[in-house]
């Protein structure tokens, strides 16, 4: 529930803009990295060790790339912020990692925060971080909790010039950094998918109560996904449909594909929800169905007991003139009689379908 419902340890009544990081600490330290690249096949890459070494002075004829990783020291998010005339709200909303998914337009850049979502195989749980991208005319800027990302092929593609990307300006840079992360979904729907098949099986063949935390386990994780993902639907499709002047008409299309691909995201996150629910009514049916296999059992030798218990009743009684007391096969003839009540009902039982 807390990771549903985080607490928010920001103090109120602080004025707006108040620079406060709300969220985990996932990284040691923070590690500032820059791209720069053109058409005219001029490329560079490296490291900000400190940050009085960040320039804000871009070429419109070169794309910047800006990757800060780890957002808890504030001094560093404020100083890159007013290098590059980032208002103090839009610095806000950077920090607080608990925010849901949104964009936002300004005058001269785009705002869109969005969750980058990973695999916990150790406790089998869905990981999100919160990834803050800043689209400017000619620079794009990345806040991410922490180094580990899904950002290296897209490194990769401006380094070794592969596609349209060097050709391009910034809008199509943010365009893959987008499309990269709705893509990576993808893989977690498929761990998803493979835990939920498990979770079949121990259905079908032995479920019991570590089977019933286990879908418990899914049904929470298949909610924290879909609101970690449902957002992105309007996000993309504001995108696409041109509402921000700094994606080009060319990079439009680009972006059609990638709302496609969040709309199929979304339909396999509900498909998955509604599997995951008729998984827990499968549970609950099994349970019924062997209590009645039990219920059934127990009937049956109790309804095969009641004749046998009322012979043994009325010869219990104690008359002193009762005929069948002093006869010689008495005793035999009572037992052979209980044995023959007992089979008939046993074939009667077996006849209806009843065992």
């Amino acid at each position: 529930m807390r990771r549903l419902f985080p607490r928010r340890p920001k103090s109120p009544g602080l004025s707006p803009g108040t620079l406060v990081h709300i969220g985990e600490k996932k990284s040691d330290t923070v590690k500032i990295s820059y791209l720069e690249y053109n058409a005219d096949d001029y490329f560079s890459e490296g490291e900000i060790a400190a940050i009085g070494e960040l320039n804000s002075a871009t070429d419109p004829s070169t794309v910047t790339w800006i990757n800060v990783a780890g957002l808890h020291q504030i001094e560093i998010i404020e100083t890159v912020g007013q290098s590059f005339g980032i208002h103090p709200l839009l610095l806000e909303d950077i920090l607080n990692t608990d925010q849901r998914p949104k964009m936002e337009q300004y005058d001269h850049y785009l705002y869109i925060s969005l969750k980058m979502i990973h695999w916990r195989d150790d406790p089998g749980e869905i990981e999100t971080e919160q990834v803050s991208i800043v689209l400017g005319n000619s620079f794009v800027l990345t806040f991410q909790e922490q180094e580990k990302d899904v950002f290296d092929p897209v490194r990769r593609r401006v380094r070794e010039g592969t596609g349209r990307i060097r050709d391009s300006s910034a809008d199509y840079l943010a365009y893959a950094l987008l499309d990269i992360i709705v893509d990576h979904y993808f893989l977690i729907l498929e761990y998803m998918g493979e835990h939920i098949e498990l979770v079949e099986e121990e259905l079908i063949t032995e479920p019991d109560v570590e089977t019933l935390q286990r879908i418990y386990s899914l049904k929470r994780e298949m909610l924290f996904l879909r609101r970690s993902v449902w957002p992105l639907r309007e996000i993309i499709g504001r995108l696409q449909r041109g509402d921000s002047s700094l994606f080009q008409s060319g990079s439009l299309i680009y972006l059609r594909d990638v709302y496609e691909h969040t709309i199929q995201v979304i339909d396999t996150v509900e498909t998955f929800r509604d599997i995951v629910s008729g998984l827990l009514d499968i549970y609950l049916s099994s349970l019924s169905n062997k209590m009645n296999e039990v219920m059934k059992v127990l009937t049956v030798i109790a309804t095969i007991f009641i004749p046998l218990t009322f012979l043994t009743s009325l010869y219990g009684m104690n008359f002193s003139f009762m005929p069948e007391l002093a006869w010689p096969w008495a005793y035999p003839t009572l037992w052979g009689l209980m044995l023959i009540i007992s089979g008939t009902m046993l074939l009667y039982f077996k006849k209806k379908d009843w065992l």
